[in-house]
């Protein structure tokens, strides 16, 4: 068996690198530190004096999403079945839907505007909307009426 060539080595190892350096930067291989196994990338959200879990989706919009937190936003109503809350930037890794089995407690990112959409109701995908995850638990906090602080951050 021959010696592989230094050139091809250090472009085999360039390339094991650059594939890996994403998904450091962003968290999306972090381990239990038990049996090594992945954990689901959670985050928490405090809206109304109220705090909320969700789990993100594996896709490249919701690592994206991950990546901007903390963040502090106003959060609003919109429509009968949604809390709203533009992001500092638009996400530019867009996984778009429609959205399979779409449901209340979803957390999606509206394309064209440029926002979080918190689904407390049903409501009927289009491919303009991305799910980046869902909520845990109770979406009660979401059916509070108004405008308020909005605080998502990383649950690490």
């Amino acid at each position: 068996m021959s010696p592989i060539d230094p050139t091809r080595r250090r472009l085999l190892l360039a390339a094991v690198a650059a594939a890996a350096l994403p998904k450091i930067a962003v968290g999306e291989e972090r381990t239990d530190g038990a049996a090594g196994e992945l954990t689901a990338m959670k985050i928490r959200l405090f809206l109304a004096g109220e705090t909320m879990a969700a789990t993100l989706e594996d896709n490249p919009s919701a690592r994206e999403f991950l990546a901007m937190l903390p963040l502090d936003l106003e959060a609003s109503d919109f429509g009968s079945n949604e809390k709203i809350a533009y992001l500092p930037r638009k996400l530019r890794a867009l996984t778009r839907g429609p959205v399979p089995d779409a449901r209340a407690g979803d957390l999606c990112y509206f394309v064209p505007w440029g926002n979080l959409a918190l689904f407390h109701g049903s409501y009927e995908s289009t491919r303009d909307l991305v799910r980046l995850g869902r909520f845990d638990g109770d979406l009660a906090p979401l059916l509070i009426k108004g405008e308020f602080r909005l605080r998502i951050e990383r649950i690490d």
